[in-house]
């Protein structure tokens, strides 16, 4: 899968791209990631990539030239059989809010086009014309994109086959709904603190049966809201309604 992310800050994603999972997703070859100056596409010898705002106002507005430029060049670079194809995403403070959902369905695409917002935002007829789609990575604002572009080439990174183990998404938090069960590892007893003793009895049907009533347990007390969507059974339900939850009367 290829990133291109287009940013006015390149050296940002140095230390990002150059540790853990992401180096070797990319040193495998199962990832692709690809950053683009916008700055390279001005054509004023000061390389002015932003300006003031029409109607007045504080602070200045990505220009639609330059940006616009590079979103076009990006497009028409090649990647294997799909030269063109690629959603093109802005990062934006008003865009939807980017799910673990999203992540997955970003993942089924052999390439995505980034696009990391600064200042007060991007001249609007370049969202307009030019831009597919418009993700936020929550209700805050930063001071530009590159730290909201990177947290989505992670979490879609991934989920790409080969990145990390199947396993170590199946359960984990977000990936149907419910949080991750806690975790433990040797030793057996820190500062008095002893594992679950299921988790080291070698049952292995027990063992499954607690880390999915530690998971129910968890949501419950800690976001109660993604049970509305959360993939329930009816053994789970009735669990839910021993520890107080009354969702499926909730008018």
């Amino acid at each position: 899968m290829r990133f291109d992310i287009l940013t006015l800050f390149p050296g940002m994603f140095s230390g990002p791209l150059s540790e853990s999972i992401i180096k070797r997703a990319i040193q495998s070859g199962r990832i692709t990631v690809v950053l683009h100056d916008i700055r390279e596409y001005t054509t004023d010898r000061h390389r002015t990539a932003d300006d003031t705002p029409y109607g007045g106002g504080a602070g200045m507005v990505m220009k639609a030239e330059p940006l616009a430029a590079c979103i076009r060049a990006v497009l028409a670079m090649p990647h294997g059989a799909v030269a063109g194809v690629a959603p093109v995403i802005l990062l934006s403070p008003d865009g939807q809010l980017f799910t673990q959902r999203v992540a997955a369905e970003l993942a089924q695409y052999e390439r995505l086009v980034l696009v990391c917002g600064r200042y007060e935002g991007v001249d609007e007829r370049v969202r307009e014309v030019l831009i597919d789609r418009e993700l936020s990575i929550g209700d805050y604002v930063l001071t530009g994109g590159e730290l909201a572009a990177m947290v989505v080439l992670d979490a879609v990174a991934r989920l790409v086959p080969g990145v990390i183990d199947a396993a170590s998404i199946a359960e984990e938090s977000h990936s149907d709904g419910l949080l991750e069960y806690p975790q433990y590892t040797r030793p057996a007893v820190w500062e008095g603190r002893a594992v679950p003793p299921v988790l080291i009895s070698g049952h292995h049907g027990e063992v499954a049966r607690w880390r999915r009533r530690q998971r129910l347990q968890r949501t419950l007390a800690r976001r109660p809201d993604l049970l509305v969507r959360a993939a329930l059974t009816d053994e789970d339900r009735a669990y839910l309604r021993t520890l107080g939850w009354c969702g499926d009367d909730a008018p």
